[in-house]
Parts: C-alpha cells; structure tokens; sequence
C-alpha cells in the first residue's frame, strides 16, 4: 500500500500484465514521475514486486498446462507414424517388379499366339503333304504301262518328310504350349493386380518385395519360355497338378493385429476342413484322373501318326515290285489313317485338354494348401480374415456362401455315415 502526503495530491500505482503466445510471460510497472519536493514516499516495494511476480508465476504455470493439454489431445488422436510411412526403395522395387509382371503377360500373350499359329500351320501342312502323297501313291499304282517313278519317288519323299514334322510337332505339342501361355499371361495378370493394390491399399515392405520375386520366379519355372531345354516334359510318368506358386514358403496375409477371432470361429474352422476334404476326394483327384486318360490317348495319337506315315513310306517304295497292289494299298490306306490320327490329336487340342485338367488339379491344390495354412497358424492374428476368406473360397468355387455351408453339411453328414460324397466342391468347372 502506498501513501503520499502532499497537498491535496493523491498518486495512484497502475500496473499492467501482459502474456505473449508461448507462455513467456512480461510485467511492466509504470510508476509516475513525482515531484520530490515536499513529497514523503514510503512504498513496500518488495511486497508489490512479489505480487506481481506471483502473478506471472501463475499465467506461466497455467499457460503451460494448456499447451501441454493440448498436445496431449493431439497425441490421442490418430497421427501418421514413422512405421506406417513406407519406405520409397521399397516402393520403387514393387514398381520394377510390377513392370517386370506387366511385360511377362505381353510376351506370354504374343507367344501364345505365335505358337496356337505353329498348330494350326502345321495340321494344315502335314496334312495336305499326307493325302498328297497318298493320291501320288494311288496313281502310280493305276498307271497303265507300269508305275511312275516320278510319282512314286515323290510320294516315298513326302511321307518321309511328314513322317518328320510329325514326329516334332508330337514332341512339342503346340496346343498344350498355347494352354501353358494362356494361364501364364492369366496368372501374370493377377499377380499384377496384386502388387497394385499392395501399393494402393497396404503399407508396402521389404516382405512384399521378397514374396513378389518368389511368385514372379515359380511362374517363370511352371511355364517356361523356351522350347530347348527348358520345356516342360509333354508325356510324363506320372500326372501331377500344375504348380507356380513358391513351395518353401507358406502363404500367409499379412493382417493387423487384433485381439478378438478375427472373423474365425469353431464353426468356420470345421466348414474349411470339410471344404478341404471334398477337395482332396473329389476335384482334385478327379480332374487327375481325367488328366491320366487325356495322356494316355495323347501318347497313342502321338506314336500311331508317324507310325502310320513311316508304314506309308514303305508301301509306296514297292510299288511297281512284285508286292505292288499290296505295298500301294498299304500306301493309301496308311496315309489316309494317319491324316485322320493327326486331325484328332492336333486339331482336337488333345495337349491342350490334357494340361487344362492338370492346370485345374494345380487350381485346387492351391486351395487346398492356403486353407490348410491358415488353420494351421495358431494365433488368429495372423491369419486372413475369417468372413473375407470364406467369401474368397466360395467365389473360387462358384458358389453362394450358403451354398458352401451346404457342402461341408453334406460332407460331414456323408463321412459319419461312411459314404462317399457324390456332390464336387466346385461349380464353375
């Protein structure tokens, strides 16, 4: 408290307080100009200076708190962390391996046709060759005065030669080859739109680019390019399913972590497993069996058409002997067989059909084995989500998710009774 003694004059303290934005905190005192004279000032200076000071104490502490409220309300909220920025090599390699992908399905799509061209050029050529040498063989065995020699050289030449692109055309199989690019530009695609959504859609990591290569390479080694050494065996002993997914290492979904099932239930796990029985019993097996019959027809056409161009060959090289009437029926008779044989070999796609079962058995081995990956992980974190994996399953398998609830009720119904299930897991083929 101040008090003056004057005359009649009374000065006043005003002070003023002022806070700048980031909690800084200023206090001025104005103190007015006095006259000394005859003037007697006592003022507890101490006192008003602590006031003040207290004060500002008070607005810095109270400043502060709010600002720290307030970072912490931002800090509640969701923000982009370190962890959920992906890192821009990374990004840069699934753009290679996208390029890369996009340009595999264009060379698989351009060879493909170039090699479905190889099977219909080639029918028509061997095919026109055999039943011209077969009407040169006729007429030279109904020629007055003897056979030509003309006639029956060039048939002998013509047949030999047919004989030759048979057994090369046999050997490479141009109708399975178009099949084998077919599914490669097929699965190239979706391999394709696979990495584009990981790009849109997820936050990409070094794994995505490791898993990327593998599907790339394994796709590379089930349907290869080149016709020389590396060509996949067209008659092997044994029939098994097409594989081009990588096979030291298990397919799994990288999911959020989250602690309820995940979408997974007792009831889910025991439809999957029965889906996966009707696979193994029935599609998968079938379409093996199919493809064993499909091959075994194959070889037979594959040996009996140069067999029968190779026997024609022989017949007309005696035309003219003392065998002539038998060596040119057999001439005629044989060429025409073996145009018939190589229509139905080639022309009906027999390689063709054989590796559409194969490719199919490889469809449902890999359904097979991604269900039975996700039961087997434990922890259901990891795991693809339950509902949105049914749904991928019964849309693989053209059906309604009732639809496959129905399945795995018939084939749990039909396993207790010990009767085998006549219903295929699959609808579409």
């Amino acid at each position: 408290m101040a008090s003056l003694q004057s005359s009649g004059v009374i000065g006043s303290v005003p002070h003023s307080v002022s806070c700048c934005r980031r909690g800084m905190i200023r206090a001025t005192i104005n103190m007015p100009k006095l006259r000394t004279g005859g003037l007697s000032l006592k003022l507890p200076a101490r006192d008003l200076v602590q006031e003040v000071l207290g004060m500002g104490v008070g607005l810095t502490a109270a400043t502060t708190s709010h600002v720290e409220k307030k970072y912490e309300s931002r800090a509640n909220t969701t923000l982009p962390s370190v962890s959920n920025v992906s890192d821009p090599t990374v990004i840069a390699q699934l753009h290679a391996i996208m390029e890369a992908v996009a340009d595999r399905v264009e060379m698989h799509k351009n060879i493909g046709e170039q090699r479905d061209n190889w099977n219909h050029l080639l029918l028509t050529s061997i095919n026109a060759i055999t039943l011209t040498a077969a009407t040169m063989a006729g007429i030279a065995a109904t020629s007055v005065g003897g056979p030509l020699v003309a006639l029956k050289l060039s048939s002998t030449l013509m047949y030999l030669a047919a004989t030759g692109m048979l057994v090369v055309m046999n050997k490479i199989q141009p109708s399975q080859l178009v099949e084998e690019q077919r599914n490669a530009a097929r699965l190239f695609k979706q391999l394709h739109g696979q990495i584009q959504r990981t790009l849109s859609c997820g936050t990409p990591t070094s794994t995505d680019v490791e898993e990327a290569m593998e599907k790339v390479l394994a796709l590379d080694k089930a349907f290869p390019l080149p016709l020389l050494g590396a060509m996949l065996d067209k008659f092997p002993e044994t029939v098994e399913p097409a594989v081009w997914w990588p096979q030291n290492r298990q397919r799994q979904e990288r999911q959020s972590r989250r602690t309820d099932g995940n979408g997974w239930s007792v009831e889910l796990e025991e439809e999957m497993r029965e889906v996966v029985g009707v696979l193994k019993r029935k599609d998968t097996e079938d379409y093996l069996r199919l493809g064993k019959i499909a091959l075994k027809v194959n070889k037979i056409l594959a040996i009996s058409g140069p067999l029968l161009t190779g026997l024609a060959a022989c017949g007309t090289a005696f035309v003219g002997s003392s065998h002539g009437p038998w060596a040119a029926t057999l001439g005629v008779v044989a060429g025409a067989m073996a145009s018939v044989v190589n229509t139905m070999e080639h022309g009906g796609q027999v390689g063709m059909v054989f590796e559409m079962y194969r490719g199919n058995a490889g469809f449902f081995r890999l359904m097979e084995e991604t269900i039975e990956s996700n039961l087997n992980e434990r922890d259901l974190g990891r795991r693809e989500n339950g509902e949105l994996f049914e749904m991928k399953v019964a849309l693989q398998l053209g059906r309604s998710l009732s639809g496959l609830k129905d399945l795995a009720a018939s084939s749990y119904s039909s396993s207790k009774k010990g009767e085998a299930i006549e219903e295929f897991a699959s609808k579409l083929f």
